[in-house]
């Protein structure tokens, strides 16, 4: 999830411990658990306690770790630096100028903060089990690969429904959610738009609707963009949308930064807001929190992994953000050139950040780097859910992580173009540079009643269907869907209810129209990075991507 869904999220909402004694042993994790302390706690680890004969005081509540920033970010740090430390940039992160340390994401391991805990608020957390093996719909398997390239597939069930490749070039091209100190390098009237050095490659593009400025400096309400951007300014900008093909990374100034429970949108206090995914009564609770918490000079946007979270851990994360904020602003002053000043984390970590809560039933890593990093971070902000993280061992297992858990060939199908139903119909997913279209096709499907009721389960079935496909795809842009046609008009809106439902699901903004005159449905789907197929696979030398190979001896003669 890049910030601006995030944001978007609650602008819409708005209206504007240590696993326990008994555990099942993980898959493949035959080695013991990696020594305490964590990464960034530079103190011993604690002595077991010594034997004695009193009596232990009746365990109401248990002790609950929770994890503060490096000395940057954390409750109790009284001053804020510039830098984390001096840790160099990534080749190709700024452009190889300006000085190159940068802020980086504070992801909340460090030195403990202790707070209580009661029982019911862990097993909450912990979410359900299963034969003593955690329940969840989600599973994610993290492969790492010599060569640099690491693959994150998401399986709901056992059915795989999103795929990342993260490459050694990401650096330049996987930037949402980095913020930059850029230079306008031209601005253009007629498209209401600028372009922006931001020390990339490409320069990046930023519209009128992105550009934030102060209205005492400006005379109308709704400014042109000339008057508010000129040539040559510096301007502090966030990546909302990664550069595609020949087009550079969507900028805005409207900076947001994502912590595990809440999202702090620096200067934007209006910006207020609960994910509507939490309960009612989760919500009003939320809002009483918030009273106290929320800054006068940012917005706050409360995230659903706040569900259950306490006050404390709400009031650490803002500090954490806070302090982060106040670093970020500190580099920008003191910088001249473009140049990239904070940067999120890998994706692994960051996908975890997002999403990972007791909906997931484990996260199988095959790198042991990866994984005590991983481990490191979910033990300070979520640490009942630390069973759940599983260091796999192909030798151990005696199968590649994608084989064990089938999502390899579950891969292959997915850039295939035509996708079978379990009844028999398919699908045939067309993709072009303006638009994607998908074909719903009965195929083997018969039925066994009337054309009718076939052609309506057949119907339901690709609505299902589609909504994986677009999230395993990671199709976006326009998106036109041919269901077969179907005469009542009852189980027509049953089939556009059901795929909104499944959409529901994706955490991607999608728009959903009804079925046409023609029997189309129009739906868009937000465009963040390329899909699966780009991101595996090259333009073709022959045919130049166009699918067929022109006979030049057929037209040699036509002069």
């Amino acid at each position: 999830m890049t910030s601006e869904d995030v944001g978007a999220e609650a602008r819409e909402d708005a209206g504007l411990a240590t696993p326990p004694p008994g555990t099942t042993p993980r898959i493949g994790d035959t080695r013991p658990a990696p020594p305490r302390p964590q990464i960034g706690d530079t103190r011993p680890a604690p002595s077991a306690p010594a034997a004695t004969g009193d009596t232990p005081a009746p365990a109401r509540k248990r002790r609950r770790r929770g994890g503060r920033g490096r000395g940057r970010g954390g409750a109790g740090t009284g001053t804020a630096t510039p830098t984390t430390g001096g840790a160099p940039a990534a080749p190709g992160g700024n452009g190889g100028r300006g000085p190159r340390d940068v802020v980086r994401a504070d992801l909340g391991v460090g030195d403990p903060l202790d707070f209580d805990l009661d029982e019911d608020a862990l097993e909450r957390r912990r979410g359900r089990t299963r034969k003593g093996r955690p329940a969840g719909r989600y599973f994610m398997c993290v492969h790492v690969r010599p060569d640099g390239h690491n693959h994150i597939a998401v399986l709901e069930g056992r059915s795989l429904v999103e795929h990342y490749v993260t490459t050694p070039r990401d650096d330049d091209m996987s930037i949402d959610g980095n913020i930059y100190l850029g230079r306008v390098q031209n601005v253009l009237p007629g498209m209401e738009a600028a372009f922006v050095d931001i020390g990339t490659p490409k320069n990046g593009v930023i519209y009128r609707s992105d550009v934030v400025f102060d209205p005492a400096e400006v005379d109308s309400k709704q400014p042109r963009i000339e008057q508010v951007l000129k040539n040559g300014q510096n301007v502090l900008v966030q990546v909302t949308k990664n550069p595609i093909g020949a087009k550079g990374a969507r900028l805005t100034q409207e900076v947001s930064l994502a912590g595990r429970f809440v999202v702090l949108v620096p200067n934007q206090p209006q910006t207020y807001g609960i994910s509507k995914r939490m309960p009612d009564d989760e919500r009003k609770r939320m809002r009483k929190v918030l009273d106290a918490l929320r800054p006068t000079d940012a917005g706050i946007i409360v995230r659903t992994a706040a569900e259950g979270a306490t006050t404390e851990e709400l009031e650490r994360d803002v500090i954490r953000l806070r302090h982060q904020w106040e670093q970020i602003s500190a580099l920008a002053k003191q910088s001249k050139q473009a140049r990239l000043v904070y940067q999120e984390p890998p994706l692994a970590l960051r996908l975890l950040r997002e999403e990972f809560t007791k909906e997931y039933r484990g996260v199988a890593i095959d790198d042991p780097t990866l994984y005590a990093e991983v481990k490191a971070y979910i033990e300070a902000v979520a640490p009942e859910l630390a069973d759940r993280v599983e260091l796999y061992d192909p030798e151990e297992e005696g199968l590649p992580l994608f084989e064990r858990f089938h999502v390899h060939e579950q891969l292959l199908k997915a850039l295939d173009r035509k996708v079978w139903l379990p009844s028999g119909g398919s699908l045939i997913i067309e993709r072009t540079e303006a638009l994607t279209v998908i074909d719903v096709n009965t195929g083997k499907n018969v039925g066994r009643s009337n054309l009718e009721e076939t052609v309506f389960r057949n119907n339901l079935e690709a609505a299902e269907e589609v909504a994986r496909q677009l999230r395993l795809r990671d199709i976006g842009g326009i998106i036109v869907i041919d269901f077969i046609d179907m005469e009542i008009k009852a189980n027509r809106a049953e089939v556009v209810r059901t795929f909104q439902a499944a959409l529901a699901r994706d955490k991607t903004r999608t728009q959903v129209f009804d079925i046409s005159e023609l029997g189309l449905v129009e739906m868009t789907r937000k465009r963040v990075s390329e899909g699966l197929l780009e991101s595996v696979s090259h333009t073709c030398e022959s045919c130049t991507g166009r699918g067929f190979v022109i006979d030049e001896a057929l037209l040699h003669d036509l002069d």
